[in-house]
């Protein structure tokens, strides 16, 4: 006998109710002067994550099509 493990295809979002939560319990972590400012250093933080990755596929893409001039040449 096997057993099998479900494993869910997609992660669930949050719904109004449970974002009210976190945002209260951020506000009681944090404090109401700090969150704008928390905001503020994650948007910042995706900012770089999202430069960083548009950086390395073109220099991936550079490099691929480097090699396809090097092969095409042979």
């Amino acid at each position: 006998m096997t057993v099998s493990t479900i494993v869910p295809a997609f992660v669930p979002v949050p719904g109004g109710v449970e974002l009210a939560v976190i945002l209260f319990i951020a506000i009681l972590l944090f404090g109401a002067n700090k969150i704008p400012e928390l905001a503020r250093s994650i948007g910042e933080a995706t900012g770089e994550m999202k430069k960083g990755k548009e950086k390395t596929e073109r220099e991936l893409e550079e490099m691929r099509t480097e090699l396809e001039k090097d092969t095409a040449g042979d």
